[in-house]
């Protein structure tokens, strides 16, 4: 045999052990199934992440964690420069004094004006007590210029006299109106004050509300996966800050054929086995299934074709149980979703529950 062919036949043996001895790894070391009823998915361990982010554009001036740390809600987790929202908070409070002082004019004005036709009534009071002497002084001397006991130009006075404080009394009647209509129109400036005092209230408010979120803090607990941005440096509104997972929502997602997908309920029971902790069992539940298929081949020419359609499935496990072990939780490892479709049908030995001490 020729040295070249010998080295041929020497390569190709050894591709083949290798190939066998990675059959039998592979066997070896995949979850074994369960048997009918049960059926199986590949996923990998994920969480909701949320983007901790600057409400308003600004400087970053500070930030109190690192990337891996655990964070509790409420937490403060970055700070945001407040010096421009603080001086529009001083500006906010003086128009605030003001409005609240135009107001005490406003109201002293009301004070004023009712005074005023307190004193225009008192005078048309005393209007109508003279026009009714003065009447009364006419009535008589009408009677007495008939009997010719009076004088013409006395009852000329008289009815004079008379005319005279008819008038008066309309004037007075006058001045009462017109110090009503200014009371009116105070009253409506105490109105715009009390108006302005609001306002300034409401933009005080606000102005409080942008700066308390201009302490960033945690919404839920989770841990801080990365920072994004440094103390220094200048965000626009609604800059990303920090990005960290939330530690109480974590879940798999694997896809299963059309075949079985339409048999599996919401809140069906999951075993999850991980690559990297094949000895635990973790509990979870179905939480969502897909109402499409989420990818299919590229050509259907076959019922055996349809059959590919797959179904993305979703399976969350309890948040109370994560937080018994949430310091051991690492999201993106791989593993395997066993799925229960028939509901009588037991769990075998290598499935039950095992979880770390």
């Amino acid at each position: 045999m020729k040295p070249t062919v010998k080295k041929v036949f020497v390569a190709l043996a050894v591709v083949v052990g290798v190939a066998m001895v990675g059959v039998v790894a592979w066997r070896a070391l995949k979850p074994s199934g369960p048997g009918p009823g049960f059926i199986s998915g590949n996923g990998r361990l994920e969480a909701t992440e949320i983007d901790v982010a600057a409400k308003l554009a600004g400087r970053v001036t500070d930030i109190m964690v690192d990337e891996g740390d655990f964070v509790q809600a409420g937490q403060a987790l970055a700070q945001m420069q407040i010096d421009v929202l603080e001086a529009q908070h001083n500006e906010a409070r003086a128009q605030s004094l003001q409005a609240v002082n135009a107001v005490a004019t406003a109201e002293a004005q009301v004070a004023a004006r009712k005074s005023d036709k307190a004193a225009a009534e008192a005078v048309v009071v005393q209007r109508e007590s003279e026009l009714d002497g003065a009447q009364r002084r006419l009535a008589r001397s009408r009677t007495l210029s008939k009997s010719q006991a009076m004088s013409v130009q006395e009852f000329d006075d008289d009815r004079a006299a008379e005319h005279g404080k008819r008038a008066a009394l309309a004037a007075a009647q006058a001045q009462a109106i017109a110090a009503q209509a200014a009371i009116d129109a105070a009253q409506a400036q105490v109105a715009g004050a009390r108006s302005g005092v609001a306002a300034t209230e409401a933009t005080m408010a606000r102005i409080e509300a942008d700066i308390r979120d201009s302490l960033l803090k945690s919404p839920r607990d989770g841990r801080i996966q990365y920072r994004v941005a440094q103390p220094g440096e200048v965000l626009a509104a609604g800059g990303k800050v920090l990005n960290f997972v939330d530690l109480g929502d974590v879940y798999m997602t694997f896809f299963l054929p059309e075949t079985v997908a339409g048999k599996v309920a919401m809140g069906s029971d999951v075993r999850l086995v991980l690559d990297a902790a094949r000895q635990y069992v973790i509990p979870a539940k179905v939480s969502y299934v897909s109402d499409v298929a989420q990818f299919t081949p590229k050509t259907v020419e076959t019922a055996t074709e349809r059959q590919k359609l797959m179904f993305r499935i979703k399976a969350k496990i309890d948040r109370d149980l994560l937080k018994q072990h949430l310091k051991m939780i690492k999201t993106g490892l791989p593993g395997v979703a066993w799925l229960k479709l028939e509901p009588q049908a037991k769990w075998p030995a290598n499935l039950e529950i095992k979880l770390p001490q």
